[in-house]
């Protein structure tokens, strides 16, 4: 009875792992796209059968991409089991999609179902294909995980006596969390998104995007499973420690917004501080997203 409940439990969490994993690797493909103005209009003012026919084409594309990658660490080889891989899929990136568009208040109670629906239906494509590729692009295989965890274990011990070897590690992660957010955030910073979103969320709605920043950096990072996972556990430096590391690189990750917002002009010295926080929290959360990114390829 207790080998039962024990291997019913396990296939739960495995199922929670693979859902983030998911998640995360929609994140990483889908947050530009949340971002661009037009294809709001384009959801907002899209027909039923143009939605219908959006979500076949997404399940199709991911379909085929779950016969060959996928989001769940262990592969499942049926076409049945594709299908139910393919619908999760979609799921997933429309839970994700509502859960951004609602925090940047593009869906708000007051806004009416078929424009809010329009807007979810186009927006999780690209998070839909990301969970799809989670996998096949950014998870690495067990042995290569274990080569390098152990290659770094044995590195670490030899350079643990030197002090600059932690200084080095802290700057080769702030690098890293640099390069990643202006790849991912550079071509939203000199759009008019940012001062429209930022003019509509306030308040609670920036603590929460402070909040979700941390949380989807660190679950790309440390637990969604992708490549490098067990070697940036390991990893030295001052902010060694996940949690550390993960507040580190969203301050960087916010540093380059407000750097990126003031070369575009969307920001200068003139303006007040408030202005500067919530269009750089705005920028914030697709940087901290680059910024995990960049810190998995180092």
């Amino acid at each position: 009875m207790g080998t039962v409940q024990q291997q019913h439990t396990n296939g739960w969490k495995h199922e929670i792992d693979d859902v983030i994993r998911g998640a995360c690797g929609g994140f990483l493909f889908g947050i530009p796209l949340l971002y661009t103005m037009e294809v709001w209009w384009i959801g907002s003012y899209s027909k039923p059968l143009l939605r219908m026919m959006a979500i076949a084409t997404a399940f199709v594309v991911v379909f085929l991409l779950n016969r060959t990658g996928g989001f769940r660490r262990v592969k499942k080889g049926g076409l049945a089991d594709s299908a139910m891989d393919s619908v999760e899929a979609i799921a997933i990136g429309l839970v994700c999609t509502t859960l951004v568009l609602v925090l940047l208040q593009e869906i708000t109670l007051t806004t009416q179902l078929g424009e809010a629906l329009g807007k979810l239906i186009f927006e999780s494509v690209p998070f839909t294909l990301g969970v799809a590729l989670a996998n096949q692009v950014l998870s690495a295989d067990d042995d290569s995980q274990t080569r390098q965890s152990t290659g770094g274990t044995s590195n670490t011990s030899s350079e643990a006596a030197a002090p600059s070897s932690d200084l080095n590690a802290t700057l080769s992660d702030i690098g890293a969390t640099l390069i990643g957010a202006i790849i991912v955030a550079f071509n939203i910073a000199p759009t008019d998104e940012v001062p429209m979103l930022a003019a509509a969320v306030s308040g609670v709605w920036l603590l929460l995007m402070i909040l979700a920043s941390l949380v989807i950096s660190y679950g790309i990072v440390f637990y969604a499973g992708f490549s490098n996972q067990k070697q940036r556990m390991q990893q030295k430096g001052v902010f060694q420690r996940p949690s550390s590391e993960t507040v580190m690189a969203y301050l960087v990750s916010l540093a380059s917004a407000a750097l990126m917002l003031w070369f575009f002009q969307k920001l200068t010295l003139d303006d007040p501080w408030t202005m500067w926080l919530d269009h750089t929290l705005i920028l914030g959360l697709p940087a901290a997203i680059g910024g995990a990114a960049g810190r998995l390829a180092v």
